[in-house]
């Protein structure tokens, strides 16, 4: 089964280091992109433009998946790329900031 062309990827945590990269990596595949951030707008932006500039699709999204609602992003993701997303990578996370084995199981 082949990847529809309007098929999108959101990728969360998106603005830099690893989560840019494979949004980039995903746009260069040819997906139309979802770029989503927390707290680093300019970061995402940047990480848009370099897709754009490479001929690629992306939009910018911003949200906190660490509150537990995403559902908005998906309905954003959709309605400012113009496809159903077909691929998500949790990029984004929380970390406790200690030692690993300092860090509780529950943490």
């Amino acid at each position: 089964m082949s990847r529809p062309d309007n098929a999108v990827a959101l990728v969360t945590g998106a603005s830099k280091g690893i989560g840019s990269a494979i949004a980039r990596a995903l746009a260069a595949d040819g997906w139309r992109v979802a770029v989503n951030y927390r707290s680093d707008e300019d970061g995402a932006k940047a990480t848009v433009k370099a897709i754009e500039d490479a001929g690629g699709t992306a939009a910018v999204l911003a949200g906190d998946v660490a509150n537990g609602s995403v559902d908005h992003l998906f309905t954003q993701a959709e309605e400012a790329l113009g496809g159903p997303v077909l691929a998500l990578v949790n990029n984004a996370g929380v970390r406790a900031d200690n030692l690993a084995i300092q860090i509780e199981d529950s943490d």
